[in-house]
Order: structure tokens, then sequence, then C-alpha cells
């Protein structure tokens, strides 16, 4: 099974876009789609009304792409229109735009499990329980594991409470810096800072399991 494609450099991109290459266009939408999915569903009401707003994003990118004067990346441009369309469309569905407020099921609590971490009053109180100390990953190096390490990923993404789905997607995938995030969801640093951080130990986590497993199984620990 083939590899993703890589997306050729944002002046051939725009280029071949502003001249209606459709196979290109058929690229860039295959490659960002579904993290423009999950990012849409964190600001309105359904899976529907979030695929509207990718779509209704696509066309605003057809249609302007003739305006786009390359101030940031071809990416970043895109997601900007995908986060002011949702925005919209939530705003007239009358929800919540999430990002008014910290929610404290999101910003409270140990991002590790606290016993993996040894007791206080015991010898060396605070350090790794042997045992349960990070272990090393090994990426796989077979294109198919490696595929299935990006699955892992996608559905860890998609398992996230939305703030922080959304804060991750921005950061992580689309490679927005911090600035950039804050002034989109209009959230505080430091409130961009919690849920990357929370964001970011829930993802480890589950890829740390996988990975752990994966381990184990080609080592022959995993086998009886």
């Amino acid at each position: 099974m083939a590899g993703p494609r890589e997306l050729p450099p944002d002046e051939v991109l725009v280029q071949r876009l502003r001249a209606g290459d459709e196979e290109t266009f058929a690229l860039v939408l295959d490659s960002w789609s579904g993290s423009m999915l999950r990012l849409a569903m964190s600001f309105v009401s359904t899976k529907a009304s979030a695929e509207e707003a990718v779509q209704d994003t696509w066309l605003a990118v057809i249609r302007g792409i003739d305006g786009f004067e390359g101030r940031a990346s071809l990416k970043t441009w895109v997601y900007r229109i995908l986060v002011n369309t949702a925005k919209a469309r939530g705003t007239k569905e009358s929800r919540t735009v999430p990002f008014a407020s910290l929610l404290p099921e999101e910003e409270e609590g140990p991002t590790v499990d606290a016993e993996r971490f040894r007791a206080p009053g015991e010898q060396y109180a605070g350090h790794w329980v042997a045992g349960q100390e990070p272990r090393p990953w090994h990426i796989p190096e077979d294109h198919v594991l490696r595929g299935e390490v990006r699955e892992v990923i996608a559905e860890a993404i998609d398992e996230l409470p939305p703030r922080l789905r959304t804060v991750i997607t921005l950061r992580d995938v689309a490679g927005y810096g911090s600035d950039e995030v804050c002034s989109l969801l209009e959230i505080s640093p430091g409130n961009q800072r919690v849920l990357l951080h929370r964001g970011r130990a829930l993802l480890r986590h589950k890829l740390e399991s996988y990975l752990s497993g994966a381990h184990d199984v080609a080592s022959g620990r995993g086998h009886a």
C-alpha cells in the first residue's frame, strides 16, 4: 500500500490551484480535510454541520486563491478561513464557542497517573516507581506499522475533549504558533499553554501504550 503523497512547496501549490489543476486540489483536499473536520467539530453542533463548514471553506479557498498574498503559509491561510467559517456557523446554531472560559475537567488533575511515582515519605519520593518510567519509543520502520501509528494518533486526537482537540490540531497538526492560536480562539497565552500541555500529555499516554505493546510483541514478550 502506498504511503501518503507529499505536497509540493507552497509556491507550486498556489500556482497549480490558481490554474485550476484538479489533481493538485484533490491532493490538498485529501491531505488536510481530516484534520479540518476535527477542528470544525469543536465549533458546531453536529458532524454534518462540521462537514458543511469544511466544504464552505474549500469553496472559499477556490474563490479566493487569486487573492492569496503569501503572508502566511497556504495551510495557515486555509485553516484561518476554516476557523472563521466554523465559528460563524456555530454562532448561527446558537452554540456557545467552547473557548469563552476554561472547563475545570480540562485543566485540573494530573497529566500522569500518580501511582507511577514514589509516594511522599518513601525514599526518592516523587521519582518514578521501578518499571513505571517512560519507555523509549521505537517507531516501526515498516510503512504499514507507521500507518498504524498515524491512525492511533488520529484516533487519540478525535477522543480528546473539544478544546484540547482544537488546540492540538492547530498547534501540532496545522503548525500554528501560540500567538496565532490565541488570536484565532480568543484565549489567553496561559489558557493555550494549559490546553496544549494536557492535550499532548493525553496523546503521549495513548501513543506510549500502543508503542509499548508493539515493542513487547516484537521482542516476544507479548507471547505466552
